[in-house]
């Protein structure tokens, strides 16, 4: 018997500020939108097609991650699809949207500065690999030559 799966992965940049809400029961909800570029054509000709996917995250996540999203930031969504489903004015109405289970920081936001915290909390997701780190994570890391082989378990 086949088994059904639901599985999405975009990298796009986001449209807007994330906006961070909380249900009546407390769990914390981040809803934002991204675009995603798409070129098609032939050589001679290419077009650009975009594409404006909603995407929610709930949660701690959605907690943690809210700061670091703003308009122009490129990120990673791993998630699933879901269609909700409403009436309104006595018409059936349905909008699909990505729940993530997982949100990477790509990069940073074009034309502004990341956040204070951003250097800290995400460096190895949104620092390029040949980037140095600031002097404050330098100083917290005293490098492999102060480990003794000893104490090394493998």
């Amino acid at each position: 018997m086949a088994t059904d799966i639901n599985s999405v992965v975009l990298i796009g940049r986001l449209t807007r500020e994330s906006e961070l809400k909380s249900t009546s029961a407390g769990t914390a909800v981040c809803r934002f939108s991204i675009a995603v570029n798409r070129v098609k054509g032939s050589a001679d000709k290419r077009e650009t097609e975009v594409s404006y996917i909603d995407i929610v995250v709930w949660g701690k996540q959605a907690e943690i991650i809210n700061p670091y999203l703003g308009k122009g930031r490129q990120v990673c969504i791993q998630g699933e699809l879901r269609q909700n489903r409403w009436e309104q004015d006595g018409q059936a109405k349905s909008k699909l949207e990505v729940v993530a289970n997982s949100v990477q920081l790509l990069g940073t936001r074009e034309g502004a500065a990341a956040p204070a915290r951003e250097a800290q909390a995400s460096s190895y997701n949104s620092r390029p690999a040949n980037e140095p780190r600031n002097a404050a994570q330098q100083a917290d890391f005293s490098g492999p030559e102060s480990f003794d082989q000893d104490e090394i378990p493998f």
